[in-house]
């Protein structure tokens, strides 16, 4: 029987000075592989050695589930930590505490990757992240404009001052934010707090429509915020960046995509959105086992030669996510 620790995380502020990378991952279409995407890409990250923090903020909860089993989240996690734990003060006008206070350490996938140095976290999501979406609406508004405006970045900002306040706490290189296929508060809250975006997309019309909408509604955002926060002395702008777009769920035929799907995928870096080289091809039978066993595709070993393709593949992936980071950070 599995092990299971809560809170099982040492949360010290850091001594090395390093930077937390913030990545939202989003796509406003739903089914294009986003969770597979991001427990595969936290998991590659944690056996390099580095220190992962998942916060799950998509209702669905599917990204949760890849490392948490449903009956041990039910017993467990499902009163008081979760993202939705975290958000209920605000929603009731409070100062919500600190995120640490809502981490959990996933026992599976951590006795893999401990021996690289490596730890994987995650706050958990909830259902009812859709009536938290909800509450903080009415918390919007106000009795004239300045007030309204505070209001706004009160709610919207939320999530960014905890980042803020957690990175202090914390010794996590990255955080990854799982987001809801939608731009909603909950949504914007974790584009706020991100630095950089990860767009998951499947080459065909809807998902990839979807990441024209997704670039609009990020720079309205932007635009927003950064205006109303010009009413604040302290006020702090954002310029969250679109880091790329990673397709997801690649047929291949004769070596390469197939015709079909190629054409979306030119269609994207016409638009001038950068994309990744690496792919997630196409596998339902081991993307869909991984989440019951608790391990991400990347940390497991297989004897067929085309399931030890997919983990190549996403190791290539995240050599080339990497790069992009440093290629920033410089």
């Amino acid at each position: 029987m599995l092990e299971f620790q809560l809170n099982a995380i040492s949360l010290t502020k850091r001594s090395t000075g390093g930077v937390v990378e913030v990545i939202a991952v989003i796509n406003y279409k739903g089914g294009v592989g986003k969770t597979t995407v991001t427990a595969n890409l936290a998991a590659e990250l944690a056996w390099r050695g580095k220190k992962v923090l998942l916060i799950d903020t998509d209702a669905q909860a599917s990204l949760t589930f890849s490392f948490v089993p449903p009956d041990f989240w039910d017993q467990n996690l499902e009163e008081s930590m979760t993202i939705k734990s975290w958000f209920d003060p605000i929603s009731d006008g409070q100062e919500p505490p600190s995120l640490a206070d809502f981490v959990y350490s996933p026992e599976a996938v951590n006795r893999r990757v401990e021996s690289r140095g490596g730890k994987l976290d995650i706050i958990c999501s909830h259902l009812g992240l859709l009536n938290v979406d909800l509450e903080l609406a009415t918390l919007l508004g106000g009795a004239n404009m300045q007030q309204a405006k505070r209001n706004y970045l009160k709610v919207h900002g939320q999530l960014r001052r905890a980042m803020q306040q957690l990175e202090d706490e914390s010794d996590y290189d990255i955080v990854l934010l799982d987001c809801p296929p939608n731009f909603n508060i909950v949504t914007k809250n974790a584009i706020v707090a991100a630095e950089k975006i990860l767009i998951p997309a499947k080459p065909d019309y809807l998902s990839t429509l979807g990441i024209d909408y997704l670039q609009r509604s990020v720079n309205t955002l932007i635009k927003e915020y950064n205006e109303y926060s010009n009413i604040e002395e302290d006020g702090e702008s954002i310029s969250p960046e679109i880091m790329g777009v990673v397709f997801t769920m690649i047929q291949y035929m004769n070596s390469q995509p197939i015709a079909a799907q190629r054409q979306f995928m030119a269609t994207v870096k016409r638009s001038g959105i950068r994309t990744f080289d690496s792919k997630f091809r196409e596998n339902k039978s081991i993307f869909s086992d991984a989440p019951q066993q608790l391990i991400p595709v990347v940390l497991n070993a297989y004897e067929s030669h085309t399931h030890s393709q997919v983990v190549d593949e996403i190791e290539e992936f995240v050599d080339e996510f990497m790069e992009t980071l440093e290629a920033d950070i410089v």
